[in-house]
């Protein structure tokens, strides 16, 4: 998710990271805490709705970086960014990364930003479906009835809204296919969350800092031109690498299947507040897509919990 709304892919994608197959009070707790805060990001965002969203992106870059790599230097992996630095089909991998996640940071500010919050949330809803037709494009991986059921039924739900607007839903297409991939290439980077997402910013920053610096120079900077928008713009930076952090430490001590459960969390208060609070509504479309979404989760999510159900047994 943005993660903003954050990633999912930690303990999915590190399942060597979590040495026990069961869920912790601490795991849970810190995996609550994360998909909170990235519930809460629409407001966030809201507020900052008048700031373009190449210049959210950039500040978010900018403050994140001071904040990542003092984690990860006090974990005492400043090594391995090295490491990965010094290799290039690694640096190239990490590169890719990082233009993915700068590109579905876009779409999810803008989204929030421009009254389509709607669509943020059902780009986070469809996101584990899609990464399930990846496995099977990409890897190879065998779809069981119960997950070709579910992508059909995702299918159908973007068939409707797309024949109700006339158009694609482009800003939900648009998050899940670069969440997708990005989850698909980080499964492939040799180094665990926190130093991912440093490397991922620590790339970023060179383009982040210099587009902040023009827009200064050329006067178009919201940043600095009154208090209240540059004080958020500020907190740019804890709002997008604390929960991912909080988050890469719960992971380890949680089942897979509770993080399957728990990552609806955020689209689900993404939804609500866009209902509630936005002034966004619910059209014959999304009544009829949106239940079509929630039914194909249901059938992707229970057969995982029958299983893990199973071997408790």
């Amino acid at each position: 998710m943005d993660r903003g709304a954050g990633p999912r892919y930690v303990a999915a994608m590190n399942p060597s990271t979590r040495p026990e197959d069961r869920d912790t009070t601490r795991g849970f707790l810190f995996a609550l805490t994360a998909y909170l805060m990235w519930g809460f990001l629409p407001l966030y965002m809201k507020a900052l709705a008048h700031v373009s969203p190449q210049e959210v992106i950039a500040h978010r870059v900018i403050w994140s970086l001071p904040i990542a790599l003092a984690i990860v230097a006090s974990q005492g992996r400043l090594g391995m960014l090295l490491d990965v630095i010094l290799t290039p089909w690694k640096l190239g991998l990490a590169a890719a990364c990082a233009a993915l996640i700068s590109v579905n940071w876009g779409i999810y500010v803008w989204s929030i930003g421009s009254g389509h919050a709607l669509d943020a949330a059902l780009g986070y809803y469809i996101n584990p479906l899609f990464s399930i037709f990846l496995g099977a494009v990409l890897l190879g991986e065998r779809l069981s009835r119960a997950q070709l059921a579910a992508i059909g039924l995702a299918a159908l739900a973007v068939a409707i809204l797309t024949w109700e607007a006339g158009k694609l839903p482009l800003a939900a297409l648009g998050l899940t296919v670069t969440w997708g991939f990005y989850a698909y290439l980080k499964r492939r980077m040799p180094i665990g969350a926190n130093e991912g997402f440093t490397l991922e910013v620590l790339i970023l920053s060179p383009l982040a800092l210099a587009y902040a610096i023009w827009l200064g120079q050329t006067g178009q900077a919201v940043f600095l031109a009154d208090p209240a928008t540059t004080f958020l713009l500020l907190c740019a930076g804890l709002v997008t690498a604390v929960p991912l952090m909080i988050y890469a430490n719960g992971a380890k001590g949680l089942r897979l299947s509770t993080i399957g459960i728990m990552q609806y969390i955020a689209p689900t208060m993404i939804m609500i507040f866009a209902l509630a609070f936005f002034g966004e509504r619910f059209g014959l479309a999304q009544w009829i897509a949106f239940p079509l979404i929630w039914a194909a989760l249901l059938i992707y999510t229970l057969p995982m919990l029958l299983r893990v159900s199973g071997r408790e047994s």
